[in-house]
């Protein structure tokens, strides 16, 4: 998407930073420390259209709107890019240089018409989002991670670390969670398969959601924690807060960053560590990462189960390797077999979410771990993903359906009085 060279014009440029100027200088300090948007925005109105009938800048009523909400969002919001924060088809925003901004619309990367005055301009807006949160971007900490009020995941780098000038990265916060209707009427998962997961979570099955980087495994961890029932008290440990669950007694833990002085940190670990104390029927991780993954198998092979968590890894395959390199990096010097038996044990079922070619989201496979033949994790797919080809618009063809192999935990769900018939698992014969 091209600029708007009336709006990218040096006498537009101009005439923003001069009112900018001028609104710094008139604007009531009162009226900013009182943080009402609705009378501060029509109070930068007014005074945006004072200066300009001032200076006759020959604007069309278009061009003078543009820079009224230009400059509103300079000073209430986060500058240029307050209109993708504000645009609900847009899922996330990147901010590659200060000419170059990206954003993902239904799973698409697309260049837009945002740009920033320059680095500083970037740096500037970078510290309005995380100095209210007690953080700092400089040459000492040039990486940072933080969250914006309604939730929206947000990195930042600077240089030298980044050589293109400052990047920022902003995952957008969905108001209103997607529920297991939703990804069903997307295409992610089928009827049979949201039946039969929900009926997981409900036994307490130990579920690890795995995928690539945006795949949606947050979201799908969502869903699978509305199966939760109601009378048990859940324990979410995060990252960065995501998750909302709607069950009455959830307690929600968040880690936190090293302060100024580089203290004060408390990592995910140490959270699950502090859960198991805290007498959960349910721990749901937002992501296993690090040594946390040791914690979490002994939580979930010591009384704890029904946990849910996620990990980033492409395959199912690739996820037990990845919880076995994190083991490892708990320092606990066990053998490879002794890993895999924990996993093994701990962890029931996989479910492997893709974001394909066409920019949708599915759950690609749902596979059972059996147990341990030899050295070697079994596994076996339940569910999986065939994809027949690209059809019109490059809109991937392809079927979700059973691989005909019944799970070994069906007794699990008889002694909890679910009925799951063996139909479900059964392999379409066309």
């Amino acid at each position: 998407m091209a600029a708007n060279p009336e709006i990218s014009s040096q006498l537009y440029v101009e005439s923003k930073n001069a009112i900018l100027a001028y609104l710094v200088q008139n604007i009531d300090q009162k009226l900013l420390e009182r943080g009402d948007e609705a009378m501060l925005r029509a109070r930068v109105e007014e005074l945006v259209e004072e200066k300009l009938r001032a200076e006759k800048v020959p604007y069309s009523r278009q061009m003078r709107n543009r820079l009224v909400s230009d400059i509103a969002d300079e000073i209430l919001g986060y500058g240029p890019i307050e209109p993708l924060l504000r645009d609900p088809t847009v899922t996330e925003v990147m901010i590659n240089r200060f000419d170059q901004v990206y954003c993902e619309r239904f799973g698409k990367l697309e260049l837009t018409d945002v740009q920033f005055r320059d680095n500083e301009h970037i740096r500037h807006v970078v510290d309005k989002i995380v100095t209210p949160l007690g953080r700092r971007v400089d040459e000492s900490s040039p990486m940072v991670d933080a969250r914006l009020p309604d939730g929206s995941r947000v990195n930042a780098i600077i240089p030298p670390l980044s050589l293109n000038g400052p990047v920022l990265t902003i995952r957008k916060f969905s108001v209103d969670p997607y529920t297991v209707e939703d990804l069903i009427g997307f295409g992610s998962m089928t009827q049979q398969m949201a039946a039969f997961l929900a009926a997981c979570v409900k036994i307490k099955l130990n579920v690890l959601v795995s995928g690539g980087s945006g795949a949606g495994k947050t979201t799908l961890l969502n869903v699978l924690s509305s199966f939760i029932p109601e009378g048990e008290r859940v324990v979410t440990v995060e990252d960065a807060a995501e998750l909302k669950l709607h069950q009455p007694h959830v307690v929600r833990l968040e880690s936190r960053p090293p302060n100024i002085e580089g203290k004060g940190e408390v990592k995910i670990r140490d959270l699950v560590r502090n859960c198991l104390r805290m007498r959960p029927d349910r721990i749901v991780v937002g992501e296993v990462r690090g040594g946390e993954a040791l914690d979490m198998l002994q939580a979930m092979n010591t009384g704890h189960e029904g946990s849910l968590s996620t990990i980033h890894a492409n395959t199912p395959r690739d996820a037990v390797a990845r919880i076995e390199t994190m083991v490892m990096m708990a320092g606990m010097e066990l053998p490879s077999r002794a890993i895999r038996e924990q996993i093994a044990a701990a962890i029931h079922l996989i479910v492997q979410i893709g974001r394909l070619s066409d920019g949708s989201r599915k759950v690609v496979s749902v596979t059972e771990i059996q147990g341990m033949e030899g050295n070697v994790v079994v596994m076996q797919d339940i569910f999986a993903f065939q994809q027949k080809g690209i059809g019109e618009g490059g809109k991937v063809q392809g079927v979700m359906q059973p691989t005909g192999m019944v799970p070994r935990f069906m007794d699990r769900f008889a002694a909890a009085g679910i009925h799951m018939p063996n139909e479900i698992f059964r392999r379409p014969t066309t």
